[in-house]
């Protein structure tokens, strides 16, 4: 008969145990909910085996935050392959992955936490939007945004964020009519500035021009006609 005995974890493996366990809970909950004994219960260890690696619960969430944020950040990869509106409408799929998986925490982190106003959470919170900013920029063909585009590009990211803290308030609206929906506002948040500079125009037309019949930009160009009758 064998004996289990509990393996002993280097410095660096027992923190990142430690940083998932953390992240799991604070998926769940909201983080101001989640107590550090529930977080050393949950990875087997004592209250003070926690601070021995982490100072305390907000350095902790600050090192769930800079995993979640490097997860949330990477969904807004997509490959350059095919049409603008089916690219976008991919990544949304994948940022609701997130939000769906993570909704307490996402929802904590964007409307108030433990670590809300600090200089890292600030920090990881912009750098997710930045990454967006410049996978999006990429998907365009652009390396020197005009002011416009920036301006659009910009607030189509602050609308997804919106969008998913008020669908996590109750999922009164299906989630992938919200994404299709999100895809339909860049198109036309994209409009709405070609209608009034050049640049921006010779952009929405280069797109149009790629997007296929049954693309989501197409259709929702099909349905717009039908509103003014």
């Amino acid at each position: 008969m064998t004996t289990g005995v509990r393996r002993r974890m280097g410095v660096e493996e027992r923190r990142q145990q430690l940083i998932g366990v953390a992240l799991e809970l604070f998926s769940r909950r909201s983080p101001d909910e989640v107590s550090i004994d529930e977080i050393a219960s949950a990875a087997g260890i004592s209250r003070p085996l926690v601070y021995h690696y982490f100072p305390g619960k907000l350095s902790l969430y600050e090192a769930a935050l800079k995993r979640a944020s490097d997860d949330l950040a990477a969904r807004f990869v997509e490959p350059h392959e095919g049409p603008l509106g089916a690219r976008l409408l991919r990544v949304m799929r994948r940022f609701f992955d997130f939000v769906d998986e993570h909704g307490p925490g996402f929802s904590a982190l964007m409307r108030g936490g433990p670590a809300v106003g600090s200089s890292t959470t600030n920090a990881l919170i912009d750098s997710v939007r930045q990454a967006a900013y410049v996978q999006i920029l990429s998907h365009l063909g652009v390396t020197d945004p005009p002011a416009r585009l920036e301006l659009v590009v910009r607030s189509w990211i602050s609308l997804a964020e919106s969008t998913a803290l008020i669908w996590l308030d109750g999922r009164r609206i299906p989630r992938a009519e919200l994404e299709v929906q999100l895809v339909h506002d860049f198109a036309a948040l994209t409009a709405v500035s070609a209608a009034q500079d050049a640049e921006m125009g010779a952009l929405m037309r280069r797109i149009a021009q790629e997007e296929p019949a049954d693309g989501p930009f197409a259709r929702l160009a099909g349905r717009l006609p039908a509103l003014a009758t």
